[in-house]
């Protein structure tokens, strides 16, 4: 009589709080006014505001923070309610010369991914390819193709 009173509550309980609405964040957190007023004109005005920057690309000195907010119900169903991603460029001064966001959920990526690295096999002859190269050549540097 015990059992089957616990394999109730269990089916209850699993009922109850399976259906209740779950909110995940990835990355920054940021509310709506964050999002909206984006007014920043300088490194510290920014690392105060958005915080420490998702990734730091050092060579072009571009801040990049990521943020993305998910609601589900259960596990069959997630919902997006908003990706972005922001990119701030930062010149030797320390102030904000350009700023982007790209919403990820309806912008085309297709624009960020046209960058092609130059194919020099096609180029090269077959014992070449297959053998990186027959002897020196003096007046090339390898890869200089």
């Amino acid at each position: 009589m015990n059992f089957p009173k616990l394999l109730i509550s269990f089916f209850f309980f699993t009922f109850i709080f399976g259906c209740s609405e779950k909110t995940t964040y990835s990355g920054k957190i940021l509310n709506q006014e964050d999002l909206s007023n984006i007014n920043i004109k300088n490194k510290n005005e920014l690392l105060n505001k958005f915080g420490k920057p998702s990734y730091i690309d050092y060579n072009e000195d571009k801040y990049f923070y990521y943020t993305e907010k998910n609601k589900s119900k259960n596990f069959y169903s997630k919902k997006t309610e908003y990706s972005y991603l922001f990119i701030f460029e930062i010149n030797e001064k320390d102030e904000i010369i350009s700023t982007k966001s790209i919403n990820l959920l309806t912008d085309s990526l297709d624009i960020y991914e046209k960058k092609e690295t130059e194919n020099n096999i096609v180029e090269r002859g077959l014992l070449e390819k297959i053998f990186g190269g027959v002897g020196p050549n003096p007046n090339q540097l390898p890869n200089s193709q």
